[in-house]
């Protein structure tokens, strides 16, 4: 992140990576297929981050409590490492090669997320994709409100969750908007 952040994704070589971390061109490929797969890696550890939190939640918790804690605990962790997160969201506002390397993994990540909700869900013939909805909406909601969170000066991501979700709800819930039925 480093040097993505100093050179730019896009001037920066695989080559620059390995001579700067002290390891052979062999030894990267040995872990990682190109600088894309590197980027995306970050993306993989949020899902990690995402899944564990899911799990973490206590057995007694509704799938509401446990979004809800999931996400405030990685969008929390995200602005507790300030200038990492903000190196990373400018890597791939500025590059779109490094933004389309790390959705490349996307799908891969909500698939992860979606086992750990899934394992809280009641057995119905929609468990697997409402797992996924939800997921989904974990790993965009955290990111949205992470970058909330950054432009307020907010070091505490909890009073924006509680604010989206009760947005959310009016729209999803109850079928109104304040102004028109959706």
């Amino acid at each position: 992140m480093e040097l993505f952040a100093a050179n730019g994704y896009d001037d920066t070589t695989v080559e620059n990576i390995a001579q700067a971390v002290g390891i052979s061109l062999r030894s990267f490929f040995r872990y990682f297929m190109s600088k894309g797969d590197l980027m995306s890696f970050a993306l993989l550890l949020f899902g990690e981050q995402l899944a564990a939190a899911v799990d973490g939640c206590p057995d007694g918790y509704s799938v509401r409590e446990v979004f809800r804690e999931s996400v405030a605990a990685v969008a929390n962790a995200g602005l507790r490492n300030e200038a990492r997160t903000r190196k990373h969201l400018k890597i791939l506002k500025l590059s779109p090669a490094a933004a389309s390397a790390e959705m490349l993994r996307l799908q891969e990540v909500q698939a992860h997320v979606a086992k750990a909700y899934q394992r809280r869900l009641p057995e119905t013939p929609e468990r697997a994709v409402t797992a996924a909805a939800i997921a989904g909406v974990s790993i965009h909601l955290t990111g949205v409100v992470v970058r909330w969170c950054l432009e307020r000066g907010q070091a505490d991501a909890s009073n924006a969750i509680e604010r989206v979700l009760g947005g959310m709800e009016g729209i999803f819930c109850r079928g109104k908007t304040g102004h028109r039925n959706v």
